[in-house]
């Protein structure tokens, strides 16, 4: 991660898939912007004063990623994490790591170089992103 940023309208590129939102210029450098919610399938929600964009840097290459929120950052050890469930269904979990109970919270971990950089993504050269 690079850093959290209040989200700022993107500029929409005609023909990209829905989950891509667009760019933005953050300091001279185009960035592509990715909505996870659509990306992963989830219900879609109004972007609000708690909406950030994740600025990632996957490969060499800078994206962001839309959420609804950050609360928190945190750093867990490994005996929280558990292995991610096998489901029997269409769904691809490739991405899911682990899941981790937190107080409360249950989160599901996620392996977001391997998500930005999946070929259906098209924000990376495969053929980069193999070596």
């Amino acid at each position: 991660m690079q850093e959290i940023r209040s989200y700022e309208e993107p500029t929409r590129i005609a023909n990209a898939p829905a989950f891509i939102k667009g760019v933005v210029n953050l300091r001279g450098v185009i960035v592509p912007v990715v909505d996870l919610r659509t990306k992963l399938g989830c219900e879609k929600v109004e972007y609000n004063g708690f909406t950030v964009v994740i600025v990632l840097n996957v490969h060499g290459r800078v994206v962001g990623a839309v959420v609804d929120s950050v609360s928190d950052v945190l750093e867990l050890s490994s005996e929280l994490i558990k292995p991610a469930p096998e489901m029997n269904t269409t769904v691809d979990t490739g991405f899911i790591t682990g899941i981790a109970s937190v107080g409360e919270r249950m989160l599901i971990l996620m392996d977001i170089e391997a998500l930005m950089s999946s070929a259906d993504m098209g924000l990376m050269d495969t053929s980069q992103s193999l070596q």
